[in-house]
């Protein structure tokens, strides 16, 4: 099988992870006021786990014959997700609530891999999707709170 679905939902997340952990970057560099002081590790913390589910995802790309998307053009090109250039002037809750957009666009696409990986019969890759998926909707639901905002994937 050449699970063509799942290598592409798998190369969009490579590209799509590899931005949403930029964008967590720029965050933790740009912090400023109340909340610096346990927002700036927690930042630390967001980006280890999207680099964590990159390598899974990239690795798994690998395992089924696939080929990663691996430099900063191809990332910008195939990526969703918006990265503007930084400014000093943008508020806690701005820069929190761009980290959850994209993350909320992460949950919908690894939803994708769910669906792509059910069709192709990809098992693994199923459950990578599914796990990753879960652990985001987990960082919305706190990002969300830490906003004031209720609970509502």
């Amino acid at each position: 099988m050449s699970r063509e679905k799942t290598k592409a939902v798998l190369n969009q997340s490579v590209a799509d992870l590899s931005k949403a952990a930029a964008l967590v970057h720029q965050v933790h560099w740009y912090l400023r006021g109340p909340g610096f002081m346990k927002l700036h590790p927690k930042m630390d913390e967001l980006m280890d786990s999207l680099n964590s589910h990159l390598d899974e995802l990239s690795e798994r790309l690998i395992t089924i014959g696939g080929s990663p998307v691996s430099t900063l053009k191809e990332f910008d090109e195939l990526s969703n997700i918006k990265l503007e250039t930084a400014t000093w002037d943008k508020t806690t809750e701005a820069r929190l609530t761009e980290v959850v957009k994209a993350y909320k666009y992460l949950s919908d696409l690894f939803q994708d891999g769910v669906h792509a990986t059910d069709e192709e019969d990809d098992d693994v890759t199923n459950g990578l999707f599914a796990d990753a998926k879960g652990d985001i909707e987990k960082t919305i639901w706190m990002l969300e709170s830490e906003l004031g905002l209720a609970p509502g994937l």
